[in-house]
Order: C-alpha cells, then sequence, then structure tokens
C-alpha cells in the first residue's frame, strides 16, 4: 500500500517524507511513502497528500504545471473516495479562492475563501509563526482521535482558510481572533499547521490519517 506524497515543486518534501516514515515504522504499519510527480503513481496509490509552501498562486501553478495531476487528483479524491490530507498551502488549495495577492481559484473541493491574517491584537504579528493551542470542534474527527485539549502544533503563514460551513473546521486556534487549525469533508482533510513539525502532535496526527478509514 502506497502513500502518494505530491512533488510540485513547493512544500517540505524530504521532511514529510520523514515525518511519514517515521509515522509508518512506529505504528508498524505496511504503507510504502513515495514522493512523486507521476499522476500514475497518485493514481494507484491508496492515500495522497499535497504539501505546500509558499504563495497559493506559485502553488497552483506548480500544481496545474504536472500534466494530469488535477485530473487524476479529481478522479481519485472526489470521484474515487482515497483518503486526502493538504498540509499549509495544500490545505489553502482546497478552497474555492484564495486572496493572496489577487483572486485565485482553488480547487473548490471544501467551500471557502484563503484570506490574511488581521489579529485583533495589534501586538501579533503576521506571519503567525511558531506554536499555538489547538481547539476541538464538537465531534472528534478520526484525524485528532487521541489529541487532548493542551495540544499544540507548529505554524507558518500568513493567511488563513475561512470555510463558508462552520462543520467543516476541525480545529481552530486562537490569534487575535479564531482561525482554523484543520478543515475536513468526507474523504479530505487539511491541516494549517505543519504536521511534519510538530513533534508528537503531528506524529499522531500524521499515524491517524494513514490509519483512516472515510
Amino acid at each position: 500500500m502506497t502513500v502518494a506524497i505530491i512533488d510540485y515543486g513547493s512544500g517540505n518534501l524530504r521532511s514529510a517524507a520523514k515525518a511519514f516514515e517515521r509515522a509508518v515504522a512506529e505504528a508498524g504499519l505496511k504503507q510504502e511513502i513515495v514522493v512523486t510527480a507521476d499522476p500514475e503513481i497518485v493514481r494507484k496509490a491508496e492515500r495522497i497528500v499535497l504539501p505546500g509552501v509558499g504563495a497559493f498562486a506559485d502553488c497552483r501553478r506548480g500544481l496545474m504545471a504536472l500534466t494530469g495531476m488535477v485530473e487524476v487528483l479529481e478522479e481519485q479524491v472526489i470521484k474515487g473516495g482515497k483518503p486526502f490530507l493538504g498540509i499549509c498551502v495544500g490545505m489553502q488549495l482546497m478552497a474555492s479562492t484564495s486572496r493572496e495577492h489577487g483572486d485565485h481559484q482553488g480547487l473548490g473541493w471544501i467551500d471557502g475563501e484563503v484570506v490574511p491574517l488581521s489579529p485583533a491584537d495589534p501586538s501579533l504579528k503576521v506571519p503567525h509563526m511558531g506554536w499555538n493551542q489547538l481547539q476541538f470542534a464538537d465531534g472528534a474527527h478520526p484525524l485528532l482521535a487521541g489529541l487532548s485539549a493542551n495540544q499544540h502544533a507548529y505554524f507558518v503563514h500568513s493567511f488563513h482558510y475561512k470555510a463558508a460551513d462552520p462543520a467543516h473546521v476541525l480545529s481552530s486556534v486562537d490569534y487575535g481572533g479564531p482561525v482554523t487549525a484543520v478543515v475536513g469533508r468526507a474523504n479530505m482533510v487539511g491541516t494549517q499547521f505543519h504536521p511534519e513539525k510538530s513533534q508528537a502532535t503531528g506524529l499522531a496526527v500524521i499515524t491517524n490519517f494513514l490509519r483512516w478509514v472515510p
């Protein structure tokens, strides 16, 4: 069973792959972690991960530049129901629209828009960088199984995901107001934080994703 981490020229691919490999080893799972830009490998994978670091438009451009990749994602994730995890900008790409340096169309998988962070407290700097405490919505999602109320995760971002339906927000953090930390719908989840940089919390989230049966 293969977990495909998509390489489209963006993201902490080495860090992400190592974190997933560690989670597989520590949980005693039988999954192979593959970093790939090949849509055919993604098509055959059991699970799909889309990382992302940088500006939304650049990440979108990189993904669109991989011939056939978006079509395979639509086929396997939307129609096929395979478990999908977006990380940071990979999560934001699931939105309908991003307002980062102009308006840019997203994949439209979870309705919402990506907008600038604007903390109510002027002493809070943008980007939001560092550790923050996760707050959980009612009804624990399998991705967050076993996490306690004092879990912290590592964030680096200047824009955040405003989901159209609050039910799709699985976790948030307080940064001068609520900021979406995790979104989810059906077989799709996304984290604004970097699980590969979030130590025990991140490994728990990755392990939960690897075991998740939507």
